[in-house]
């Protein structure tokens, strides 16, 4: 049986595989102690990373949109992006570095235009809706779908007291807060436990991965 195994009849014939299963190795061996072998994967995994990110930016973004639209429709408007671009390069050039400042100025001001109102919309304004949403006191509405309509809602009514700063936190305003303190941790820990879950997740698959494809000793 284990010259069976060691021959390939389980173990991974897939040079890719034996490959990724390094790497997994590698990067679950920081859970031992920080190492050289964690530091190289760590580092590959970055540098892949980052260049893959370059190839998609190019062939998504800069290609389609910029070179193309400039120098074979003539759309010399592009020019500008296209300089402010480069600029953003010239912080590889220290006497010019400070040039870089121009264009991330210009890209934190339109993301800050562009994200403010759709934040609004999407953390306050929707998060309004959803707790007076009919279906929790509609004519559908069950006594659960009820019960569950109040909590949200007066739960967001203590969590935006709580965050009221311009009074003292005393007496019956400060129960109030007290409670919206309650349901801040409440939904932390929710947070939380969705995060575990996740990561688990990622683990299961990992060494079902390394199991399955890689020493074929499951199904």
């Amino acid at each position: 049986m284990s010259g069976e195994f060691l021959m390939g009849r389980y173990l991974s014939s897939n040079p890719w595989v034996w490959v990724a299963a390094f790497f997994t190795i590698a990067m679950y061996s920081f859970l031992y102690k920080d190492n050289v072998v964690y530091k190289v994967a760590e580092n590959i995994f970055v540098g892949v990373a980052a260049g893959y990110l370059v190839v998609i930016e190019y062939f998504n973004i800069v290609h389609p949109d910029l070179i193309v639209p400039l120098f074979r429709d003539g759309k010399l408007i592009l020019v500008i992006p296209a300089i402010l671009m480069l600029m953003i390069f010239a912080r590889l050039h220290q006497p010019m570095a400070h040039l870089s400042r121009i264009p991330i100025a210009f890209i934190i001001g339109v993301g800050a235009g562009l994200a403010i109102p759709t934040t609004i919309k999407a953390m306050i304004l929707e998060q309004i809706r959803g707790s007076l949403s009919i279906q929790y006191f509609g004519p559908d509405a069950t006594v659960w779908t009820v019960i569950g309509g109040v909590i949200l809602f007066f739960g967001t009514v203590c969590t935006l007291v709580y965050f009221f700063f311009s009074k003292p936190h005393e007496g019956a305003f400060g129960y109030v807060a007290k409670v919206g303190t309650y349901v801040i941790m409440i939904g932390f820990g929710a947070s939380f436990g969705y995060t575990v879950m996740a990561r688990i997740s990622l683990l299961i698959g990992r060494v079902l991965f390394l199991m399955r494809d890689w020493l074929g000793v499951i199904g």
